[in-house]
């Protein structure tokens, strides 16, 4: 089985009835989480239990997109049947930014820390990421497997070296913070991507779908896409708590 499962699809805060960034990635019966922000635990764990993940991976430490790491920890840390450490991908910054919220439990007794950005083997992945500018350090994912090719912009803004990390994918999940022109959420801002940004980067890399995400909380969504559509050829879809995809 290979699929994407979204637990949540806001960016900053989430709103009522879903979650900020994250996804869980599943290929032939290994699990990989690509960022946890708030209120994104209890979907991943409609899935499959903490236990039974093989790998973390977080874009950077803004809590949007890694709060809910500390509550993962938890769940390792008292559950039954725990085995080795859980391999942590991450950015500067994560790892210090949870264990803040978290006095007395070590998380390097519950994960294996792994510094981003970097070139892994991660399971049947190869992952590459790269640095992609954000107010704080953050790292675009490229994940590649036999027939399935994933890029992960994360939350940040324009850069060329978004066309790198998306050539050819199969899937592109991007950004989708801002709409229009103006000032946030609509508009430009060089930390972040807008709906028409995602659908000219994908269009760049020749990726065949492009999923966006982590919209502003509020947003019309369905105007995301049109403008995505506008700057984007391919098949563009909404990222939305509890879709999943098949790869």
């Amino acid at each position: 089985m290979r699929r994407l499962s979204v637990l949540g699809t806001c960016g900053a805060w989430p709103e009522a009835g879903r979650g900020a960034s994250g996804f869980l990635l599943e290929y032939d019966g290994f699990r990989l989480v690509l960022d946890l922000g708030y209120a994104t635990l209890p979907r991943l764990l409609e899935h499959c239990a903490g236990q039974d993940l093989d790998a973390v991976v977080i874009t950077h430490e803004h809590p949007d997109h890694c709060a809910d790491l500390s509550a993962l920890c938890r769940a390792l840390h008292f559950g039954a049947d725990r085995g080795g450490l859980l391999p942590l991908y991450c950015t500067p910054g994560v790892v210090g930014r949870v264990q803040a919220m978290e006095p007395t439990e070590d998380l390097h007794g519950v994960f294996d820390v792994h510094p981003l950005p970097g070139s892994y083997r991660i399971g049947p992945f190869r992952l590459d990421s790269l640095l992609l500018p954000h107010h704080v350090p953050h790292a675009g994912l490229r994940l590649t497997a036999p027939g399935l090719t994933l890029a992960y912009s994360g939350d940040a803004g324009p850069d060329p070296a978004l066309a790198r990390l998306a050539a050819g994918a199969d899937l592109f999940i991007a950004g989708a913070t801002l709409q229009g022109t103006g000032t946030p959420p609509d508009g430009t801002d060089p930390y972040l991507l807008s709906s028409a940004d995602a659908g000219a980067w994908a269009d760049r890399a020749g990726a065949r779908h492009l999923l966006l995400t982590h919209f502003w909380p509020g947003s019309d969504r369905e105007r995301s896409i049109a403008e995505a559509r506008g700057t984007f050829t391919g098949e563009v879809t909404a990222a939305d708590e509890g879709l999943t995809l098949p790869l």
